[in-house]
């Protein structure tokens, strides 16, 4: 096959194997993106994720992580949800989970097509390949922006003229010679809806984020006590935060995801923060059964849930906080003593001078405040 007969009959595998789209650009070619992940690294923004520094010689090219690749096929899946996801940050009794999180883990369903994909395309072109999600030490966004699905918009993810923010990515590296297609030009002008309506100021400029500020890296990858100043702006935040991809305009071109293993269970659309709280261990695994959240374990989780109690203003939820008081983790004891403090100051001045405060390791408490 020529390059373009190439890059054709890909593209065509990739639909047939149910992504939304798939464009391509090479592998081999110069990249910018390096220095912009190198002075993110350097400014110490990837705050406890020492993976990211590890790997970085892996990071900083795709033939870094496979010389032999000459062409890239990125491929998108939709994954819009079909009601506004900034509706629910106004139910403080209810827990807001990021859309991408309220089913199946999107890992596990891109890897499957992506092989069924890849295979399809070396069975044609003899042609070797290798597949990738988020999980591998690739940086996707700037090969989807190369490739022409989309630009890294001033939030740093990924936005569409078709699909606006909720597209799944992944990548098929090859060493065929696929003809490329033109890369996709920055469509957001004097925008700055995403950079004012994040809570926390992870943005210090357009196009740059500070992921220690970031609820998302906050819930989900940090595994301490949330600092101070973040614990009131994270809401009801418990897992992730959409509200930089919600507000963007280009959403107005997104579709409601057609994958049902995207669609949100009706138990993580929005569970009462009362009932998650009372997950033990066995609990939470159960509950969380084949979903991303399961991954950061029990005790992360119930810190998300009790800052989220803390925050609601609910004085009838303050049940639930001093029932963590003498939790066996100290992150949840901890999380339990702060969430009382706002929802019951006199009680919490009880709580703290008596017996489970005494249990309670100081190191927590000054911990939390």
């Amino acid at each position: 096959m020529t390059p373009v007969e190439a890059a054709s009959t890909c593209k065509a595998l990739a639909l047939d194997a149910g992504f939304t789209v798939a464009r391509v650009c090479r592998a081999d070619d110069a990249w910018p993106a390096s220095e912009r992940l190198k002075h993110f690294i350097g400014e110490g923004r990837h705050g406890t994720m020492a993976w990211m520094a590890e790997t970085l010689e892996r990071r900083v090219h795709p033939t870094a992580m496979w010389p032999d690749a000459k062409s890239a096929v990125v491929v998108g899946l939709d994954y819009g949800p079909d009601v506004d996801p900034l509706e629910i940050l106004e139910r403080r009794d209810e827990a807001a989970i990021s859309v991408y999180a309220q089913n199946k883990d999107y890992h596990d369903v891109l890897k499957k097509r992506l092989k069924r994909f890849a295979g399809a395309f070396h069975r044609q072109s003899g042609a070797a390949v290798k597949v990738f999600v988020d999980t591998a030490p690739l940086m996707e966004k700037p090969l989807a922006e190369k490739a022409g699905l989309g630009w890294q918009g001033k939030h740093t993810n990924l936005v569409s003229r078709e699909h606006g923010s909720w597209l799944f990515l992944g990548v098929m590296l090859t060493a065929a010679e696929l003809a490329p297609d033109a890369p996709e030009a920055d469509h957001c002008g004097s925008c700055t809806a995403c950079l004012d309506i994040c809570p926390t100021k992870a943005f210090p400029a357009p196009y740059q984020l500070d992921a220690r500020r970031c609820i998302s890296y906050l819930t989900i990858e940090h595994k301490g006590p949330i600092p101070q100043e973040f614990r009131e702006p994270m809401g009801n935040r418990i897992y992730g935060c959409d509200d930089c991809l919600a507000v963007c305009p280009w959403n107005k071109f997104a579709r409601v995801a057609e994958e049902t293993a995207f669609h949100a269970r009706p138990e993580l659309a929005g569970p009462k923060l009362v009932e998650l709280a009372a997950l033990d261990d066995a609990g939470f695994r159960a509950y969380f059964r084949g979903s991303p959240i399961k991954r950061i374990g029990r005790d992360r989780f119930i810190r998300n849930v009790l800052i989220a109690l803390g925050n609601s203003g609910e004085a009838a939820l303050t049940s639930a906080a001093v029932a963590l008081l003498d939790d066996d983790s100290a992150l949840v004891r901890g999380a339990a003593v702060w969430a009382l403090s706002r929802l019951d100051r006199p009680q919490f001045e009880t709580e703290r001078d008596g017996r489970r405060a005494a249990e309670a390791d100081a190191s927590v408490l000054a911990e939390w405040g």
